[in-house]
């Protein structure tokens, strides 16, 4: 049965050089970039606030390393606001974040639309030239020379018609989802804090790695704890919900139900068998799901897991030093998944990502930004890592700055012209 709508006008609200869909570490780098670049920027996020897993992700700290200008800056405001601490340090306090990351927009002139979906797209024959919104204020047209996809999921370059493989390459099975918390009254003197899965930490009751494992409510199961800006205040990546397709909204309602079940049983875990955490309480919660994976697009060019391991530079990069591991957490269930690598990952050099990762095959007026681009299931759980989605940001905002000053395509946009801002 369906329900046939009634044709309608949708109003034109604005016309733009560069429209950035998603307002995540990437699409932040790829909108202010443009901007700083001279186009005429607007972006449109979802949440209520601007960061994506980063801030509404209440993530705890930025992992992986990348040679890119926007992430260093990124690294230094939040040194300079931190009230307890001005090393230059990956530690993520989202409140200061959260207003660094509106300062930066505002001071580079883009347009904000907070609470605003992406819910279809306008298309001339394969170039992507506009995007329909719904917002409270109703359903309006947003047209632009370059449309950068910053969802994450694609969500943007799928309802374009661009070409994805959903999860990996086999079955199509994707990595587990996570919301993210913070625990509060902790003695961080006594603390421990197993930052990996392969870190194993022995206490009075047992190995806890193990004890998590045996106790905690499956698909959780792994103890992963980090410091943050605040004393007394731990973040932990404890909850894992398995078995979802994080573009589908039923599947996100369920994994959101399971992790938030998780909540309660994994602190008095923690109270019972971690070092330091007796007395910690459920101080606060992710309001945004953290989804590790889903759509795989198809680009000119696809990074593999070969050109990681082989640090490769591409000749045509727009990242280059990019350094991470293998981090696929388990599919079937806690911890790290059997193609997974994190303490053991060998390769210590810094690899690049060509620009075709970011251009699709056949629709033009698209750039993919973040962990959506032209990659393997293997090498995306090594590019997902937020400084590099920052860097692949970055390449974006400078490509689309440069296709719309010279007016040829974003396929078209040589190289050397985005390297050169880059550098």
């Amino acid at each position: 049965m369906f329900y046939t709508e009634k044709e309608r006008k949708t109003e034109i609200k604005g016309n733009y050089d560069v429209i950035v869909a998603g307002s995540g570490p990437a699409g932040m780098a790829a909108a202010v970039t443009a901007a700083r670049n001279g186009a005429k920027t607007l972006l449109i996020e979802y949440c209520g606030d601007v960061g994506g897993v980063s801030t509404s992700g209440l993530m705890s700290h930025f992992t992986g390393t990348v040679n890119a200008k926007f992430y260093t800056e990124i690294l230094t405001k939040m040194a300079q606001r931190n009230p307890f601490r001005h090393d230059v340090s990956p530690t993520i306090d989202p409140e200061i974040l959260k207003n660094i990351y509106m300062e930066m927009l505002d001071e580079a002139g883009v347009d904000l639309l907070l609470y605003t979906l992406v819910c279809y797209v306008i298309m001339e024959g394969n170039r992507l030239c506009g995007v329909i919104t719904e917002n409270k204020t109703g359903r309006f047209a947003y047209t632009a020379k370059v449309i950068i996809d910053a969802t994450g999921d694609g969500d943007v370059a799928c309802k374009a018609g661009a070409e994805y493989t959903l999860g990996r390459e086999d079955d199509h099975k994707m990595q587990p989802c996570t919301i993210m918390f913070k625990v509060g009254g902790v003695d961080t003197d006594k603390a421990v804090f197993p930052p990996s899965f392969e870190t194993t930490v022995e206490t009075p009751k047992g190995e806890l790695q193990a004890l998590g494992k045996e106790k905690l409510p499956y698909p959780a199961g792994h103890v992963l704890l980090y410091p943050t800006t605040l004393p007394g205040v731990v973040t932990c990546n404890m909850t894992n919900c398995t078995e979802i397709d994080g573009t589908k909204a039923e599947d996100l309602t369920k994994a959101t139900f399971t992790c938030r079940s998780q909540l309660e049983k994994i602190v008095a875990f923690l109270q019972e068998y971690a070092p330091g955490y007796e007395n910690c309480y459920l101080l606060s919660s992710a309001s945004l799901l953290g989804v590790r994976e889903t759509r795989h697009f198809k680009g000119v060019k696809t990074l593999g897991e070969e050109d990681i391991l082989s640090a490769r530079v591409f000749e045509d990069w727009v990242v280059r030093d990019a350094h991470f591991n293998f981090d696929i957490h388990n599919i079937e269930g806690a911890g790290l998944d059997k193609n997974g690598v994190q303490h053991e990952f060998k390769q210590e050099k810094g690899y690049t990502i060509p620009y075709g990762c970011l251009v699709p095959v056949a629709i033009d007026g698209l750039l993919l930004s973040g962990r959506n681009i032209s990659g393997t299931h293997l090498a995306h759980s090594n590019f997902r890592a937020m400084p590099i989605c920052v860097g692949i940001g970055e390449a974006g905002g400078a490509a689309a700055s440069i296709a719309v000053k010279t007016g040829c395509q974003v396929r078209d946009v040589p190289v050397a012209e985005i390297q050169k801002l880059l550098l």
